[in-house]
This record gives C-alpha cells, structure tokens and sequence, in this order.
C-alpha cells in the first residue's frame, strides 16, 4: 500500500519505512510553516497540504517532540526550533541542558501526532508518547534530535544507544505508527 508522507526529514522518513514495512513510503514536502499550538495541529496542516495532490491514495503527516514537565512542556511544538532558527540540533540540545541545570525533576516525554487522510478523504488523527527523563549529558551516536538526552522509562541508555530496532520498538512514532497501521488495515 503507498502512503505520501509530508516530510523532508530524511531521518523520519527512514524511521516510518521501518516501523512499517510491507508499505511504500514516497515523500512529499509539503512547504507548510508549522503555525498552530498542538502537535495534532501542526500535522493536521501539513497532511491537508499533500492530501489535495494525492487524492485517492493514503496520505500522511506527523509532527513530534519533546515535553519537559519541569520547562513546563517546552520545548513542545517548537522542539526543532528551540533554539531559534534555522532548527540546530547541537544548538538546541545545550540550550535544553542549560535550561535544566541543576534541575532534579528531569522528567519528560517525546510526543508524536499523525494525522491521515485516506483514499476517501476522511482525516484521521492519533497520538504515541514515550516516557523517560532528560539525561545530565548526551550519550551515544545513534537516533537524531535530542535522542542523545532522553532515556526513555525501563532503560538506561538514551535513544541514541538503544539502536535503532530497540527505539523503532518503543518509541513515540512507533506506538503512534501501530495506531496507524490498524486505521489503514481494517
């Protein structure tokens, strides 16, 4: 089954492919400036931008990141981007790890929207969180994003040590991938 994803990420989209195999998964940029306050908002706008190219077919978009109970769920909707533009991935990582200094409670959770819109045009929207804490220090190579901060619960490695069949396992776009999956399979 093909499904067109609103992504440049080419991280992300290797990780979907992944997560789910058996579907072909083409990219479609969609040129949207994220505007709104959720997640599912955000995915919403991106998925509506390709839907309108690829009617008849599966279309898909997601928007992710991560919340900090102590930041008060920055850097949320704006984790690409925390610290300022164009997004930085080593940028906003330190900008994460000094805004925690001395912090105790490191809770946090990495967040992931999916929006779909199906061969009918109906919209679908479902979520996946993973809970873990924010490590003092980055560890590991692996992953993308602030994978090398966030160990997620029942573990005590980072994202970025884990390896990618072990986070492709319990992450928050895979749990909200399997939602997808039971949407587009019935």
């Amino acid at each position: 089954m093909k499904i067109f994803v609103a992504t440049h990420n080419a991280h992300k989209l290797r990780e979907i492919g992944e997560i789910l195999p058996g579907f072909e998964i083409l990219a479609d940029n969609p040129d949207v400036e994220e505007t709104a306050d959720t997640f599912e908002g955000n995915a919403l706008e991106k998925v509506r931008a390709i839907a309108a190219r690829h009617e008849g077919d599966w279309s898909m978009a997601d928007d992710s990141g991560l919340e900090v109970d102590a930041l008060g769920g920055a850097p949320g909707v704006r984790s690409a981007r925390y610290a300022g533009e164009p997004s930085n991935t080593p940028a906003n990582n330190a900008l994460l790890l000094k805004n925690l200094q001395g912090v105790a409670n490191r809770a946090a959770r990495f967040v992931c929207a999916v929006a779909l819109v199906d061969p009918e045009g109906r919209e679908h929207v479902v979520r996946g969180e993973c809970l873990g804490r924010i490590s003092e220090a980055p560890s590991g190579a692996g992953g993308f994003g602030y994978d090398p901060l966030f160990v997620p619960d029942g573990f005590d490695k980072s994202f970025a040590e884990l390896g990618e069949n072990e986070k492709n396992r319990i992450s928050h776009r895979a749990r909200a991938l399997a939602a997808v999956r039971s949407i587009m399979v019935k």
